[in-house]
């Protein structure tokens, strides 16, 4: 769907440039915008390194077993069908970490990861449970102390202070995690969605 979404927007805008009489404007702005594409993406490779490096050096020494030890009441709370010692647990604090420290793209394969986990206790192949569904709107909207990635996009793009937007980002990232756990665990109590939970629907087949 979204690569029809984004033929639709190309397709308008180089149409429009044709109407208007643009199209050299059109070519000459496609040209600069690939141009900044790699320039971009070349300057974030130094700083998406150090970051994943660390994150790998926080697992080897131990670092995630202690915030995993720290974050232990809150995650139980919130994903009271997990057993405390079952490796979705671990991957959940794992991406968990990284969105913490504003890693987009280290949390997606960690939250991949987790999912994988989680399915190994799901009790079907296509309804999710509670703690999925939990999980999801954890990750979407995790709070984020360190934006990482947009620094680095900043840094990149030559802003000069790209560490301004910290406490914005840990503000809206924080009432953008609490609606979304308040959404979630809300929605889960309601009897439309009660019905189609995975354990439910299994004893009525039993």
């Amino acid at each position: 769907m979204i690569n029809y979404i984004w033929f639709v927007l190309i397709f308008i805008g180089i149409l429009t440039g044709i109407i208007n009489g643009n199209v050299q404007a059109v070519t000459d702005a496609a040209i600069q915008s690939a141009k900044t594409a790699v320039e971009l993406s070349i300057g974030m490779i130094g700083m998406m390194s150090m970051w994943l490096g660390i994150m790998k050096i926080a697992e080897k020494s131990g670092l995630i077993n202690k915030i995993s030890f720290i974050l232990k009441p809150v995650l139980k709370h919130l994903f009271p069908d997990i057993p405390s010692n079952h490796p979705a647990m671990a991957s959940i604090v794992m991406n968990i970490s990284a969105n913490l420290l504003g890693l987009g793209d280290a949390a997606t394969p960690l939250g991949l990861k987790a999912m994988q986990e989680l399915q190994t206790l799901n009790r079907t192949q296509d309804t999710a449970t509670d703690s999925m569904c939990t999980f999801l709107a954890l990750n979407t909207s995790s709070i984020t102390l360190i934006p990482a990635t947009v620094i680095a996009y900043r840094v990149a793009a030559g802003s000069q202070n790209p560490t301004q937007i910290i406490g914005p980002t840990i503000l809206s990232t924080i009432v953008a995690t609490t609606v979304a756990i308040i959404a979630v665990k809300t929605y889960s109590k309601f009897p439309k969605y009660s019905k189609t939970k995975p354990d439910i629907v299994r004893k009525n087949k039993s």
